[in-house]
């Protein structure tokens, strides 16, 4: 099945406007300061958003439903969602196939400035690779004594990090050795190390796909 077509509003950018791919996007907000951007499923919805302007749907205090016109179930239930702190690394994952290859990088959030690549690796999940990318950032900013947040799209990867365990369906074998040896490692680290780094979730609906983002959708 052909990947359904995005639409990109760039607000604050180089060039401002809607955009039909997550490269010309990219090229519009990467090492732009400041840059405000965001995808939506339709042409119509995108003009509409370009044309009211980023401050009704980017930014502080707008949640994913609030953002695309939805009416949040409750108050309390609408997850609260500030500022970007752009003073972090962003961490994805791209993969060809669910098992299949598997890369990851870290990206500066600020300009986009890939910081770290690995990959491809030989056969692994999409969660066990977003797993990977936050903890090599993490490891990455201890070794530079640096307290800068990472920021991640994965609520799983996310939670695995702080239980300092996976829980994968991936079975082991030697197929898929290099990357459970990967984590195997990742997870050792969580539990050896310690760090003060916040570790944070990516709010897609409102701010757009993450700067790490490989553009595979």
């Amino acid at each position: 099945m052909a990947a359904k077509q995005k639409f990109y509003v760039v607000w604050a950018g180089r060039t401002p406007g809607v955009y039909t791919s997550w490269a010309a996007c990219q090229e519009q907000t990467n090492g732009f300061d400041q840059a405000k951007f965001k995808a939506y499923e339709s042409k119509t919805a995108a003009d509409t958003a370009y044309r009211e302007g980023w401050k009704k749907h980017w930014g502080a205090g707008k949640t994913g439903a609030a953002a695309s016109g939805a009416k949040p179930k409750s108050a309390s239930a609408a997850e609260p969602v500030g500022e970007i702190d752009y003073d972090s690394i962003s961490v994805d994952v791209g993969t060809n196939g669910n098992p299949g290859p598997v890369e990851y990088k870290g990206v500066d959030t600020q300009t986009g400035e890939v910081i770290f690549a690995v990959g491809p690796i030989r056969k692994g999940t999409n969660n066990l690779g977003e797993f990977l990318a936050i903890v090599h950032g993490l490891a990455y900013l201890k070794q530079l004594g640096s307290n800068k947040t990472v920021y991640s799209d994965s609520v799983n990867a996310l939670k695995w990090v702080k239980q300092k365990e996976v829980s994968s369906t991936l079975p082991r074998d030697e197929s898929t050795k290099e990357i459970w040896d990967m984590v195997d490692r990742a997870v050792n680290w969580l539990r050896t190390n310690t760090y003060k780094n916040k570790v944070l979730k990516w709010q897609t609906k409102t701010w757009g796909e993450i700067k790490a983002d490989y553009g595979r959708k």
